[in-house]
């Protein structure tokens, strides 16, 4: 009943939502692996997820493992660079790069540097940077580093920060009053819009994501201001992933394909 009423709260909080629209998914297939969270896969068809804190790459042919227990919790992994992927581990103020076997390619200490940085997010933006928020001046910037140079971006703002994500050129998040913001590689910062409720988040594109809240699987255009419906088989979840029309549900059997079509 819970998550009944819990639909029919998100659906209608849209006024363009369409309620016999759904967004129907195809099973493609299912493959099995064993892991605490699933982070995602790329495009040649290689999956990523955390295992006991160890992060694990799966090929067809082989598997891939990067294990620093020493510095704690792996904090996020940027995977948009199959040849360059960034684990962030926060408690340890430090970024990995890592290359498309897993090999350490560098360490970055931010608590080294003469520009006093605590980051609370990275990711890779273009050019052999990174996106950093920076908490203690509470602004955005790009680490260069090949240079070991952070050049803030931003003026100071709160960096009330639900959620966040980046590409090589935009750095974006949502804070807690569910407003979408987007800041570009100049320091603009623009507020998008406001997205529904969420336990899980992924943008997808410009103004377009999907969300899971309490099980409740569902795509939502900013533009149009709508929400849809993703209709699967599987009735519990850990976690999704998107990329090029193929949703990936992560359960404790492992990840099952799908392919969708997005409005």
């Amino acid at each position: 009943m819970k998550k009944i009423i819990l639909t029919i709260v998100l659906l209608l909080s849209f006024p363009t939502f369409g309620q016999d629209i759904k967004i129907n998914a195809s099973l493609i297939d299912t493959v099995k692996i064993e892991a605490d969270s699933y982070i995602g896969n790329d495009s040649f068809s290689a999956y990523y997820f955390i295992k006991n804190n160890v992060f694990i790459k799966k090929t067809k042919s082989k598997i891939y493992q990067y294990k620093n227990l020493s510095l704690g919790a792996i904090s996020k992994v940027d995977i948009q660079n199959p040849l360059n992927l960034v684990l962030f581990y926060e408690p340890f103020n430090t970024v990995i790069l890592l290359d498309n076997q897993l090999n350490e390619i560098r360490k970055i200490n931010l608590s080294e540097y003469s520009t006093p940085i605590l980051a609370t997010a990275t990711g890779l933006a273009f050019g052999n940077r990174l996106w950093v928020y920076n908490s203690l001046s509470q602004q955005i910037g790009l680490f260069d580093f090949t240079k070991s140079e952070f050049m803030p971006i931003t003026t100071s703002f709160e960096g009330n920060m639900k959620f966040y994500s980046s590409n090589y050129n935009y750095f974006q998040w949502i804070d807690g009053n569910q407003n979408w913001n987007s800041c570009n590689i100049y320091g603009q910062i623009t507020n998008l819009g406001k997205i529904p409720d969420f336990d899980s988040l992924q943008l997808i594109s410009d103004g377009d994501a999907i969300a899971i809240k309490e099980e409740i699987l569902y795509y939502f255009s900013l533009k149009e201001n709508k929400t849809t419906l993703i209709s699967i088989d599987k009735k519990t979840f850990k976690n999704f992933y998107y990329k090029d029309q193929i949703l990936s549900i992560f359960t404790n059997e492992g990840i099952t394909n799908y392919k969708i079509t997005i409005p």
